[in-house]
Parts: structure tokens; sequence; C-alpha cells
């Protein structure tokens, strides 16, 4: 699993380093010049904390990679290099884009933060934390478990989307008619896109009550997927369900203000809570396979209620400021992660169900 966090997180760091990705041009210098470039005279201590946090769980992530597959003594410099040579390649990057400025003050930073992150995971190991939590991992999870885990742990991240029904991810289908009509402005191929008959229709508090009913069971679902045990399994749910309130909440005060953070717990989504809540008690002793077949209905019901809706007006502003404003900068990556983590679940049941389970998995039950 660390390989594929890790993995997660180069990505992340790539769109963060590259964000907007437009007005490409070469500038007439050297991409390497900032290399020998004299230092800033100003800077912040938020600066500085941001360039090592961004590295230090990438630089911890590699090097749980690398000890997993038994190379001690060189974990920590693989994974320094790596993560050294990442962040030279984004800072000559940058040179590139005329709203991005590269430094070789945040390439140093870059690299101690790994480096930090590195020592951290050899601490780990060494004094058996991360053995411990292998067992633990083997205690809970069958061995299968490893991209269902990934996207359990990109779930919270995804709910700081704002979004217009909660716990609705997903919703893209408005957005993406609106873009592609405009990328087919003044073409002929604007004529093949398939017109609606009538405007999308907000949804009806029933299907507002079920939209948020699936979206808060399906994590669920996923985790009952390669849970072992039953009171593991409602652990896990209890544990799902707080942190996709909690999520939730934060997306709403990050949006909204602080005290608005709980304002869109109205009558119909308390009602798809407990909803949720009840199915997942329902559901706890559903087998592995018809969690992932239940969980696949639930993401395709999901998907086709919230993209019948359109965005209200007021949401859709306010979506915009957020875009524009300063979440952006830290926040970038969630809006995708709101609009494809779905469809990335709706893979992965796919890909579970298509495959024959190994004999290993099948005794265990």
């Amino acid at each position: 699993m660390a390989s594929l966090l890790a993995l997660a997180l180069v990505c992340l760091v790539i769109y963060a380093s590259l964000y907007p990705f437009s007005d490409w041009r070469n500038q007439g210098i050297s991409p390497l010049r900032f290399l020998a470039s004299p230092l800033p005279k100003y800077w912040t201590g938020f600066d500085v904390g941001i360039n090592l946090a961004g590295y230090a769980p990438l630089g911890f992530l590699l090097t749980v990679s690398a000890l997993r597959s038994r190379r001690i003594t060189w974990a920590v410099s693989v994974a320094v290099l790596g993560a050294g040579l990442l962040s030279l390649a984004m800072e000559t990057l940058q040179s590139y884009l005329p709203s991005r400025i590269p430094s070789n003050v945040d390439l140093a930073l870059n690299t101690l933060g790994a480096w930090l992150g590195a020592c951290f995971a050899l601490v780990l190991e060494r004094s058996g934390l991360i053995d411990r939590w292998s067992r633990l991992r083997a205690r809970w999870f069958s061995a299968d478990a490893r991209s269902v885990l990934v996207l359990l742990l990109l779930w919270p991240l995804a709910l700081l989307f704002p979004a217009s029904i909660p716990m609705g991810l997903g919703q893209v289908f408005e957005r993406l008619e609106s873009t592609l009509a405009d990328v087919l402005a003044d073409t002929p191929f604007l004529e093949w896109m398939p017109m609606r008959e009538v405007e999308l229709q907000p949804l009806v508090p029933l299907a507002e009550l079920v939209c948020v009913a699936l979206g808060a069971l399906i994590p669920c679902l996923l985790g009952y997927c390669v849970i072992r045990a039953l009171w593991q399994r409602a652990v896990f749910a209890v544990f799902a369900l707080g942190v996709g309130l909690g999520a939730s909440a934060l997306s709403a005060a990050l949006s909204y203000g602080p005290q608005h953070a709980w304002a869109w717990l109205d009558v119909p989504v308390q009602a798809g809570i407990g909803l949720a809540v009840l199915m997942a008690v329902l559901l706890l002793a559903a087998p592995r396979r018809a969690a992932a077949a239940l969980a696949l209905l639930a993401l395709a019901t999901h998907l086709s209620l919230l993209n019948q809706a359109p965005t209200n007006p007021y949401f859709a502003q306010t979506l915009q400021i957020w875009e524009q404003g300063r979440f952006i900068q830290f926040y970038g990556l969630v809006q995708w992660l709101g609009w494809l983590w779905p469809y990335a679940a709706l893979a992965c049941m796919l890909a579970r169900l298509s495959s024959p389970e190994p004999k290993a998995l099948a005794a265990e039950k």
C-alpha cells in the first residue's frame, strides 16, 4: 500500500508544482539558472513549513516501500535521492511557467523534508511499529485490500471539495456537458452532442435522502469487501461514518465559514445519514463479494441520481470562489478527487467482481 500511496503523492506533488499548467514558454534563460541564484531576501515560516511538509510524507512512503522489500541499508538514501530528483525536475519545469518561480531554497527544503520523513520511517521500523502495523493489517484486512485501502484513505480528502448534496461525489455531467460544448463551439461537431429536451431539475427531498444515504454507505461497503470479522466491520463503519461527517463539516467551514460548518445537516440529510447507519448495520454480515456487488450497485445508483440534478446558482457561485480563491493552492487536487473518486471506486469493484477469488482468500471466509 505504501508504494501506491507514494505514487499518488508523486502525482499530487506534480500537480501542485506545475499548476495551473498554462502559458508554457521559453523565457530565454537556462532552466537550471535558479541553482546558482542568490538566496531570497524575503521568506516566511509558512513557506519553509509547506516545502518541508510537502515532501516529508513522500520520503516516509518511499522509505517504507524500500523497507518492505528488505532494502534496509540503502532505503533512506534511495528515498531522499528520488524525492530530490523529483523536486529538481519540478523546479526546472517551473522555469517555463511565468506564474511560477523556481527556487534553490525550495529544492533544498524539499530534499530536507524528504530526509526527515525517511528518517522517521527508519525510526518506526527499528522500533517495530511498522511490523506491528503489518500484523494489525493482516488481522483486520484481507491480503488483496491494498487498492480498497487507498480509496478509503482518499475518501475524506475527496469530501473536502464542496458538494451540492452532502456526501455527493462525482457530480460531473453538467460541468462536462458545458465544457464539451465550449470546446466544440464553432465546429460542426457541436451538432453531434446529444441535447437534453428539458433542463436538469433539483432533486426532491426523498431523492436527496437516498443520495446522501448511498454516499455515506459506499465507503462502508468498500470496507466490508476487505475486512474479516463482524465486530471489525462494525468498528470500521462507525469510524468511516464519523470521518465522513467530520470531513463534510470541514468542507462547509472552508467554503462558507466556520459558523456554517453544520448548516448542511438539514432534515433530509439527517434522515439519509440515519438510513446509511441502518443499512450499514443490516449488511454487516454480507459476504465479501456480495459487499462488492452491493457497492457497485450503490455507486451506479448514487451517480445516476446525483448527475440528474443541477448545481443551484448559489452553490455554483460558492464553487467558483472556492476554485479561484486561497484554497486552490492547497486543495487544487481535491476537486479532481471529488469528481473522480466514485468512478475509481466503480472500476475497483468491477475489477474485484470480474476476477476469480484466490483460494487463499476464499479459505479466509
